[in-house]
């Protein structure tokens, strides 16, 4: 990432979220098994992970999987995703930057429709990263962000929360990720026929700058990666100023 090096880390986007989308078409492109392009992706997430934590980016959000799609996907498909996440688990609990960095992961979405084998495996990596401090991560499994929402009204509820002490903040804490910064900016990938963010973390998404790429997630790559960056850094965010 020397394209980066000599940028002004204060500049950089603190919160970025990754919208992952495009892996069966890219494999319905390439005349591929649908699976060969979620493997694909994968790949893909596993090279541009580390790469943002390089430029100094501090917290990451990647939406890998919504609640919306689980319901769309086979028995089939679903058994290789979960598959993947367990593998791609696995993969980040050896990798020495992980700790090296001192990467803190989270997993915020409806966990509990997930097989139980993969909850095990994330709660493994959630108490394997429990200390750490200097990086994190929200992966976003069977997520929705009404969802998240609804969830934090009926906690505000079920706390007795008086109705003049709700504001901005207080709603804030109630979230998934009330741990994590507003987001600055979203890059989602295979976006041939609109600009929309489906759900992503609507409430931290409020004031974020984003980025749609027709390009489908197996084909980003680092060279895109900057690119985008030098593209918010090009932009002079007001914020409703």
């Amino acid at each position: 990432m020397d394209d980066l090096k000599d940028i002004d880390r204060e500049r950089l986007p603190k919160h970025i979220g990754l919208i992952l989308d495009g892996n069966r078409r890219w494999a319905r492109k390439n005349n591929l098994d649908i699976n060969i392009g979620h493997l694909e992706g994968y790949k893909t997430l596993n090279k541009i992970l580390f790469s943002l934590f390089d430029i100094g980016i501090r917290y990451l959000s990647i939406y890998a999987l919504s609640l919306e799609n689980v319901k769309k996907r086979s028995d089939t498909e679903l058994k290789y995703i979960y598959k993947l996440i367990i593998k791609a688990i696995s993969a980040v609990m050896k990798e020495p930057l992980v700790t090296k960095e001192k990467i803190k992961f989270n997993v915020i979405g409806r966990l509990s429709l997930l097989p139980h084998e993969v909850l095990l495996k994330i709660n493994e990596l959630i108490d394997f990263t429990k200390d750490h401090d200097k990086a994190f991560v929200n992966l976003c499994l069977l997520y929705d962000g009404q969802e998240e929402i609804v969830d934090a009204v009926k906690k505000l509820i079920e706390d007795k929360v008086k109705s003049e002490e709700i504001n901005r903040e207080k709603i804030k804490n109630y979230l998934y990720t009330k741990d994590f910064p507003e987001l600055d900016y979203i890059i989602r990938t295979g976006m041939e026929d609109g600009a929309r963010i489906s759900g992503f973390l609507l409430w931290d998404a409020s004031y974020a700058e984003f980025k749609f790429r027709n390009d489908y997630w197996p084909e980003y790559n680092e060279k895109m990666l900057i690119e985008d960056i030098k593209d918010y850094l090009r932009r002079n965010r007001r914020k409703g100023k």
